[in-house]
Formats: C-alpha cells, sequence, structure tokens
C-alpha cells in the first residue's frame, strides 16, 4: 500500500531514486515489488528485452545527472518472450526491431538462459560504453527468476561470457 504522506513528500519535493532500473516490459518483472521499493526510490525504464535506443540513453543520463542516481542495473528475466523470439528469428513488423536489436549480441546462441545472459551484457556495454564516464556511478547486470523471485547479480562483464 501506497502512503498518502509519501505521495506528498514526493510531489513538493520532487524524486530521489538510488538507482535506474532498465528492465523489461514484462508484466511479471515489477522492479519496485522485486526490491521492495516505494515511491520515488527507483527510476525504472521498460522496454521488450530491456533493449535500449537513444531516448533510454538519455533516461539514464537524466537520472545520473539531475536526480543522483548512483547505480544503474540492466534487469533481465528468465522466461523473456523478446529473448526468445530473437533466438527462434522471428521478425514482425515492429517486433523486428527489438528482435534484430537482441539478436545482433547473441552469435547464433540458441540457448535461452545464455540469450538472456548475453543480451543483459550487450546493454550494459552500451550503456557504459555510450554515457559519460562518472567513477560514482556503478553498472550492474541481473537476471530476474520469474518462478522463485530471485535475482542473480554479476558486475564483471567478462566474468559470465
Amino acid at each position: 500500500m501506497v502512503s498518502r504522506s509519501r505521495m506528498e513528500n514526493t510531489a513538493d519535493h520532487g524524486q530521489h531514486p538510488y538507482a535506474v532500473i532498465v528492465t523489461c516490459s514484462d508484466s511479471r518483472v515489477v522492479p519496485e515489488f522485486i526490491f521492495s521499493a516505494g515511491i520515488g526510490d527507483l527510476f525504472v525504464i521498460r522496454g521488450a528485452g530491456n533493449t535500449i535506443d537513444d531516448c533510454t540513453l538519455g533516461s539514464i543520463e537524466y537520472a545520473i545527472a539531475h536526480l543522483g542516481c548512483k547505480l544503474v542495473v540492466v534487469l533481465g528475466h528468465t522466461s523473456c518472450g523478446a529473448v526468445t523470439a530473437a533466438v527462434q528469428g522471428i521478425r514482425e513488423r515492429h517486433v523486428s526491431n527489438i528482435t534484430d536489436r537482441i539478436q545482433s549480441c547473441l552469435c547464433g546462441e540458441k540457448d535461452i538462459g545464455c540469450a538472456c545472459r548475453k543480451n543483459i551484457l550487450n546493454t550494459l556495454r552500451i550503456v557504459e560504453d555510450d554515457l559519460p564516464e562518472r567513477h560514482d556511478v556503478r553498472y550492474v547486470g541481473g537476471i530476474y527468476d520469474i518462478r522463485e523471485g530471485t535475482v542473480e547479480f554479476f558486475e564483471d562483464l567478462h566474468e559470465t561470457e
């Protein structure tokens, strides 16, 4: 339940999220629930397959520069439909914008779990390479297990490949 005082506080004094969460638009992945966060705690950016574009990068940059976020998490999840569609080569009108982006980093990977991890790592690399270097910001990848309700985090972009 959302407290009225918290709503009023953020309305009057703005948001001060401690983390940016770039995640999938899948309805089973709800960062505020997963991380027990309330209103104003997380700056959540959602897109199928946790893919990113210039608007997403701009949103992350804004959250870091203007809202003071010091943590950026790219959160994928098990049983991701977008990653599965990319692995299966599904090409439908606008869906191909998503699957093409994911396929570009898979290098022919057919295992959905490995493909999900590669997609997260690719998104992390794009974010880290594109945004201005800031030593006070930490970038982390994670996979949310939709069956277990747990998150496995990883930081080293080379250890999980």
